[in-house]
């Protein structure tokens, strides 16, 4: 039977406590699962040369099923999904009239069911709005907290020991799903995995989701464990993901952020949350109008701070420039080699080499987080043209 209520409480908690785990700090979103098992720092460089296993179980899963589920899907978010081949995934984006950003989720299709998985704290509305949207499709939406998510990161679980566990193929490729070995010999479900977009420092530490029935997430981590992975806590994902310059829902956005803003435009085959290619869903006329005529007013980049002020800022605090507002601070995290870093929203205007202080602690953008976007853009070209430029 299908439970329907959430908890962001990991159950693999209370053991992990015993081993030496700290529970996130309060107020965190990762509240409720491992921060780190004592060496933060070192589990974050376990990930470079082997890899590193962290409990991400109190992300919130939504399951579609039904025939028409993915050409359903399709209509209503900003990914192309209509033709998701089976064990494949991708990340997609629910957005308002406005075209900011409400909702970011993965995408998994696996044996005629759609698997969504998003921040603990958006699946309830997440799912209410799938919900809503139903009308007369032949589609279900229901809450699977019975199923949990922990992440693989760093080149380890590609070969030896721990790809013999997963049964991985030799050349398994970004958004690559398959199903996970039996564990038991009845009716209960095995889950399944799927390779996601690398992160770390130049995005070259490869990533690996496992989505498992919760009963079972005890035995996955002790095998995977047994098998080499290191345990690690969130602020191992945290700080790699930060490194990579790869947003995060509710950390890295705001209410006025639209995918351009962070980067989570792409296409078929390309990374990306949007697929500027389809249309006919809420907040298009903005995507479409950004893209061909203009750059849209923020950019997300990596932030240096300076180690020695003590105390960090905290995400949501703002970044100035010579006393004037210019931007918003995302995530911020302690990395094993770069020392304090964050995220931030800051004005396009905004050089590359200004003197930034965030609640008086300077900060400088790091300039290789910049992403050039020198196209030319087909409406502004057209627009140009008719005016004789």
């Amino acid at each position: 039977m299908v439970q329907t209520e959430y908890s962001s409480r990991s159950v693999l908690l209370p053991k992990l406590v015993e081993q030496g785990a700290v529970d996130a700090p309060e107020g965190s979103p990762d509240q409720g699962v491992a921060w780190h098992l004592g060496d933060p720092l070192g589990e974050q460089r376990a990930a470079v040369g082997g890899a590193i296993l962290v409990d991400r179980s109190h992300r919130g899963v939504i399951e579609l099923d039904g025939p028409e589920r993915l050409s359903w899907l399709h209509t209503i978010s900003s990914q192309f999904v209509s033709n998701l081949p089976d064990r494949r995934s991708a990340e997609n984006l629910n957005l308002d009239g406005n075209g900011r950003v409400l909702d970011h989720f993965v995408v998994t299709d696996v044996d005629g069911v759609t698997y969504l998985d998003t921040e603990a704290d958006r699946v309830a509305e997440l799912l209410a709005f799938l919900q809503k949207m139903v009308f007369w499709a032949k589609v279900e939406p229901v809450a699977r907290p019975d199923l949990a998510v922990l992440t693989l990161i760093g080149p380890g679980f590609l070969s030896g020991p721990i790809a013999d566990l997963l049964e991985l193929p030799a050349d398994v490729a970004v958004y690559q799903a398959g199903d996970l070995p039996e564990q038991h010999h009845d009716a209960e479900p095995q889950g399944f995995w799927r390779v996601m977009p690398p992160i770390g420092v130049h995005r070259t530490l490869p990533t690996l989701d496992l989505v498992v029935p919760s009963s079972q997430l005890d035995g996955w981590w002790a095998q995977l464990d047994e098998a080499g992975a290191r345990p690690a806590g969130s602020w191992a994902h945290e700080a790699h993901r930060v490194a990579a310059v790869l947003p995060r829902l509710g950390r890295d956005t705001d209410e006025r952020t639209i995918p351009h803003e962070v980067d989570w435009i792409g296409g078929r085959d390309e990374l990306g949350a949007v697929h500027l290619e389809k249309g006919c869903y809420r907040g298009q006329e903005t995507v479409a109008r950004v893209h061909n005529l203009g750059r849209s007013p923020r950019h997300l980049v990596l932030l240096q701070l300076d180690g020695s002020a003590g105390e960090r800022p905290q995400t949501g605090t703002e970044v100035t420039a010579a006393g004037r507002v210019v931007g918003r601070l995302g995530t911020v995290v302690d990395h094993y080699d770069y020392g304090p870093i964050a995220l931030a929203l800051v004005k396009r205007s905004v050089p590359v080499d200004a003197d930034l202080v965030v609640d008086g602690v300077a900060a400088r953008i790091d300039p290789n987080s910049i992403r050039v976007d020198d196209r030319v853009q087909a409406g502004r070209a057209a627009i140009d043209g008719l005016r004789g430029r």
